[in-house]
């Protein structure tokens, strides 16, 4: 097995340097990241595109440099700097001083050695976080554990939808157990009978206006649970734990089915769902009820209150009014929780018995601050972490963005929805994912078959011979992606 690039450095911190407590308290630093005494240390942070686009950036920035102005820190914005990529500025003097980044992306920088190691230990905020989360940073080197990052949030895909787009019915026809939860929110059968339901009506009507179900199916991230639902996997694990980059699993187990379940589900879509169109414009079809439902991530809520908020104002609302119509119609749910065993959603949910069900496991992240190995500051770095990550930030950026926090506490506070995705990490619903410089190479081999998959609905519509007609043909396929993975990773790379 070829071994994964470690880092080789490790920093100790020191321990009056980490009270990850509330926003209000304060590390102290001491003087020896500035070059002369009085003189400011500046640091850049690198946040996400949501973060700054909806004032959490600028909220976070404003609090730490109040807290710190008396020890000579500030915190600047570095999404507008003209050095942000870390690998490639950092070794030069330029790049972030602290990034903000899922767990595969953060990781690989710590691959080739471009984030500091953390002794998570001496964090406060260490005990809030599961186990789960803190893996999703962490590598192994001669049998050490070292982490590389301080998660944030957890993420998933979610499904988005209005209330006011539910259907009168749903509570009699749409909830058999009578539990109050439309059967179309609880199993992918009933929520493909749905999208079926909604097409037919519009197309008898000679419209082509709104659509159950939309999601990119090309997408790996956002269709996972077509491949991993069914034992799909991307690296298998060697005994001691450490992920094995050889083993390649998207041919493992049923996945077979997982691609018929898919491809039934593309019949139902137009074929925006092979190109990106249905993740580019989610956000507008779903305000403007052509999408009954969608898929996201919720570090995206924010973006479709916004949308949905823009609809009502159309409509005659004022802002204030169109604001809270949004806030008290949108909502963001896990995927429907049962999959059909044998990836048949056109069966009748009423005819299936419980084993013929199985769980929807989908692929997540855990996005988290690291720190650039190159930073001069790396003190005033570690305080800026320690503050970013306490509960009362944390509970504000989940408010602000709609986040899933890695806090527990904060989790707590939020309510359902952050507590469902806890639920779901701990009982392995949620396929993080892994933490490796190899998992690059997985994104194109997969989006091009699920994408072609996909485009067989619209093949047998336009009477066309499909590629992938057996169960043959779809093995065969996934068999070629894990050769492309494994050929990327290696063969190509020596």
């Amino acid at each position: 097995m070829k071994k994964t690039a470690t880092m080789t450095m490790m920093l100790v911190l020191a321990s009056g340097l980490c009270a990850c407590g509330a926003a209000s308290d304060q590390t102290t630093v001491q003087q020896t990241d500035a070059k002369e005494e009085g003189e400011t240390v500046v640091l850049h942070i690198l946040e996400n595109d949501t973060a700054k686009s909806e004032g959490y950036l600028d909220a976070l920035l404003s609090a730490f440099n109040e807290a710190y102005a008396d020890q000579g820190i500030q915190a600047v914005d570095a999404n507008m700097d003209e050095y942000t990529d870390l690998a490639a500025n950092g070794p030069y003097g330029y790049g972030p001083d602290v990034l903000y980044q899922a767990n595969d992306k953060l990781m690989t920088y710590a691959e080739d050695k471009h984030i500091l190691a953390l002794n998570i230990e001496d964090y406060d905020c260490y005990e809030t976080v599961p186990q789960q989360a803190w893996d999703a940073f962490s590598m192994v080197k001669d049998g050490k554990t070292y982490y590389c990052g301080i998660p944030v949030n957890i993420q998933e895909p979610m499904l988005f939808y209005r209330e006011d787009q539910m259907p009168d019915d749903w509570q009699s026809n749409w909830d058999k157990d009578g539990n109050g939860v439309a059967d179309f929110f609880e199993n992918w059968n009933d929520l493909y009978a749905y999208s079926r339901q909604l097409r037919e009506e519009d197309e008898s009507a000679g419209k082509d206006s709104q659509y159950g179900f939309m999601a990119s199916l090309n997408n790996l991230y956002l269709s996972s649970e077509f491949v991993f639902s069914y034992g799909g996997y991307v690296f298998g694990q060697d005994e001691d734990g450490t992920l094995n980059t050889q083993d390649i699993g998207f041919a493992a187990n049923d996945t077979v089915l997982g691609m018929q379940a898919l491809k039934q589900m593309a019949g139902l879509m137009n074929e925006g769902c092979i190109d990106d169109t249905i993740t580019l414009n989610r956000y507008e079809k779903l305000a403007d009820g052509s999408y009954f439902c969608t898929v996201s991530t919720p570090d995206t809520y924010s973006l479709f209150i916004e949308k949905l908020a823009l609809h009502y104002e159309k409509e005659g609302m004022s802002k204030e009014e169109a604001q809270k119509e949004a806030k008290n119609n949108l909502k963001m749910i896990e995927l429907p929780a049962k999959m059909p065993a044998d990836g048949d959603l056109s069966r009748d949910s009423a005819q299936m018995k419980d084993t013929d069900w199985g769980d929807t496991v989908v692929m997540g992240g855990v996005n988290g601050y690291g720190i650039s190995s190159y930073t001069k500051n790396r003190e005033a770095c570690i305080a800026f972490v320690n503050f970013a990550t306490s509960y009362d930030m944390i509970l504000q950026r989940a408010t602000m963005l709609g986040i899933a926090p890695a806090r527990s506490d904060a989790a707590s506070q939020c309510g359902d929805t952050a507590d469902t995705i806890f639920k779901s990490l701990s009982e392995g619903r949620i396929y993080l994912m892994p933490s490796v410089k190899a998992v690059d190479q997985i994104w194109v081999p997969t989006q091009t078959l699920m994408g072609d998959m996909a485009k067989d609905a619209y093949r047998s519509r336009n009477g066309e011979t499909q590629k992938y007609s057996s169960e043959a043909d779809v093995l065969a396929a996934l068999q070629t992606v894990n050769k492309n993975i494994y050929d990327a990773v290696y063969t190509l790379s020596e």
